[in-house]
C-alpha cells in the first residue's frame, strides 16, 4: 500500500474538493485522480460519492478515511523515532472555538511554533459540538472547547479543565437596562444579536429562556464578537459578551453590562483529546500550559478592573 495514496484520500475527504487537495499537496488535479483511483483499485470499492456536492465519502469511505488517519500518524510516528533529535515532526491537527481564537490563541501558538519549528500546526476553527466529534471521530489531535457548566463531557477522551470564562449580558444605553437587574421576563421583549447555533454562550442562553417558557427571537446571527457589539451598540438587540472582549471594544463606552439574577452564566474552557502518539504528548502539553497562563492573565486583568 503506497501511503501518497492515503494521503491523498485523507486530503480529498478534509478539502471536500479535488481542487483544493491537489492544491494543499501541490499536485495536479489528475495526479490527486490517480492516486485516489489507485487506493480504490488496491481495495475494491468505492471511497468517494462523486456526485455529492461538495465531496464526500462513501460510507465504506469514512471507514478507510479512520484507518488511513490512523496509518499516517503511525507513519509519523515512526518518522519521529528515526529523527537522530527526536524533535515531533509531522503534523499537529487542533481545533478551537473563535471567541477563543480572538482571546487567547496567539501567545500559546507562537510558543508551539518556537518550541517546535519541525511540526507543522494546522487550526481549525469551529463550534465546541463539531470540534469534539471530530476529535472523536479522530479528525482532530485535540481541541479546545467552550462548553457550558453543566455540560457533560464525551467519555473515551481526555479532558483538561482549563479555565472558567464569565458570561455577561449587553445592552445599548437606549434601552434603559442599565443601571438595574433585569429579568429574563424582559430580556425576552428585546431582539438579540448572537453567534450561530452551536455556540456555547448561545445555547446556556437558550436553555434558560426555553425553561422559563419564554420566547427566544434572535433578530441577528453574526460571526465574530467586535461584528456583535457593534450592532448591539447601534441598537439591533442585546447580546453576550465576556467581560475581557467587552473592556477591549471600541464599543465599550456606548453598551452597559445588564445585571440579570437568573443568568449567572459562563463557559468553561476544557483541553480535549484522544490517546496520544509520542511525538505529540509534548506539543499538547506546551498548548495546555500556555492556554492556561493566557487565561490566568485575562482573569487577574479581569480582577483589577472590577
Amino acid at each position: 500500500m503506497n501511503t501518497h495514496d492515503l494521503q491523498a484520500f485523507v486530503a480529498v475527504v478534509e478539502s471536500e474538493s479535488m481542487v483544493r487537495a491537489s492544491e494543499k499537496l501541490f499536485l495536479t488535479q489528475p495526479g490527486l485522480t490517480r492516486r485516489v483511483q489507485n487506493l480504490e483499485k488496491m481495495l475494491g470499492i468505492e471511497l468517494l460519492d462523486r456526485q455529492s456536492k461538495p465531496l464526500k465519502p462513501t460510507a465504506a469511505g469514512e471507514e478507510v478515511y479512520r484507518l488511513a488517519r490512523t496509518v499516517l500518524r503511525a507513519v509519523d510516528d515512526l518518522m519521529a523515532v528515526a529523527s537522530t533529535d527526536r524533535e515531533p515532526t509531522g503534523e499537529f491537527n487542533i481545533g478551537v472555538p473563535p471567541f477563543l481564537s480572538e482571546l487567547a490563541l496567539e501567545q500559546p501558538i507562537d510558543r508551539l511554533r518556537s518550541a517546535f519549528p519541525k511540526l507543522t500546526l494546522r487550526v481549525t476553527a469551529g463550534w465546541s459540538p463539531g470540534l469534539l466529534q471530530s476529535v472523536e471521530r479522530g479528525k482532530l489531535d485535540a481541541a479546545i472547547v467552550l462548553l457550558p457548566e453543566r455540560a457533560v463531557m464525551p467519555e473515551g477522551l481526555t479532558t483538561t479543565l482549563l479555565a472558567h470564562k464569565p458570561t455577561v449580558v449587553v445592552a445599548p444605553r437606549a434601552f434603559g437596562l442599565a443601571d438595574k437587574s433585569a429579568t429574563l421576563a424582559e430580556l425576552a421583549g428585546h431582539p438579540w444579536v448572537l453567534n450561530q447555533d452551536g455556540c456555547g454562550m448561545r445555547s446556556a442562553l437558550s436553555r434558560a429562556m426555553s425553561t422559563a417558557g419564554l420566547p427566544f427571537n434572535v433578530a441577528v446571527e453574526a460571526f465574530g464578537s467586535e461584528l456583535q457589539l457593534s450592532l448591539v451598540a447601534r441598537g439591533l438587540g442585546v447580546g453576550l459578551a465576556a467581560p475581557e472582549v467587552l473592556a477591549r471594544s471600541p464599543y465599550a463606552d456606548t453598551l452597559e453590562i445588564v445585571d440579570v439574577p437568573e443568568f449567572k452564566s459562563g463557559l468553561n474552557v476544557w483541553l480535549v483529546h484522544g490517546t496520544l502518539p509520542t511525538r505529540l504528548v509534548r506539543p499538547v502539553a506546551l498548548i495546555q500550559d500556555a492556554l492556561i497562563a493566557e487565561l490566568e492573565k485575562d482573569a487577574i486583568q479581569r480582577v483589577k478592573k472590577s
